[in-house]
């Protein structure tokens, strides 16, 4: 299984506009982030987690030659709002499957309203296949058991997901113990890591790091990073052995 940072930034992306911060100043190409997004595939499957507004600029970097399926996370725009860029793949291959919570699916056929439309289909739109999400039923890609998670990004819902030995978590603040359990035995994690201070909706360093010391993987990821956390380089050198920051266009092999 082959996991592809396609973004790893938080909802504005770095370098911010305009901003004159440091970090957004940095020469170093593993601190400009895309808005966050991953890329996993095995045998001749490709499944998306996210699917941001900056999707079009990801599968050029990393191109792939079809689109098995989009998992969606939760409804804000930084993780959704690239949907329409599936085009391409649509053209090619028909309706593309998307899976996401009951919520997300309303909210995306509100303001993608054309892409769900049934009569008078726009000749240019895409469409989707979809597939609702609920917590506790294991869904089946690829001939690969994927096991939702539930977390709390502040008041509202979010799904992660578990591949075999891969889980990706992002936008968390809370988890129960019961989902934490779901994560057992997991061998490589990512997780988000927003910034040094606390935030309401979102793990800070220490809490990430918290939650990785509790999950115990063999080794951790962190992603949904923003100008605040600090310059990558700096970052990386004081975290555990078993931690490392995500990066665009890393890619990591399970």
């Amino acid at each position: 299984m082959k996991i592809t940072f396609l973004g790893t930034g938080t909802s504005q992306g770095i370098p911010i506009i305009g901003s004159t911060h440091p970090v957004c100043l940095s020469k170093n190409t593993k601190d400009k982030r895309l808005r966050v997004s991953v890329l996993i595939s095995w045998d001749e499957f490709n499944y998306v987690i996210d699917c941001g507004p900056d999707f079009r600029q990801q599968m050029l970097a990393n191109p792939i030659d079809k689109l098995d399926g989009i998992l969606f996370t939760h409804e804000h725009s930084d993780h959704t709002a690239g949907i329409d860029d599936i085009r391409p793949f649509f053209f090619r291959q028909g309706d593309i499957p998307i899976y996401a919570h009951e919520r997300v699916i309303d909210s995306l056929k509100k303001r993608f309203d054309y892409i769900f439309a049934s009569l008078n289909r726009y000749p240019g739109a895409p469409a989707v296949d979809i597939h609702t999400v609920e917590n506790n039923k294991v869904l089946k890609l690829g001939g690969v058991a994927v096991v939702p998670i539930s977390v709390q990004h502040n008041r509202l819902q979010v799904f992660g997901y578990r591949f075999k030995d891969f889980a990706y978590l992002t936008d968390v603040k809370t988890i129960t113990d019961e989902e934490i359990k779901k994560l057992k035995g997991v061998k490589i994690l990512v997780v988000n890591a927003l910034r040094i201070e606390a935030h309401h909706s979102h793990f800070n360093l220490e809490e990430a790091l918290a939650f990785i010391a509790k999950v115990q993987p063999e080794k951790a990821y962190l992603t949904h990073i923003s100008h605040l956390l600090g310059f990558h380089d700096e970052v990386e050198k004081n975290l555990p052995d078993n931690v490392y920051l995500g990066y665009d266009n890393l890619t990591i092999t399970i």
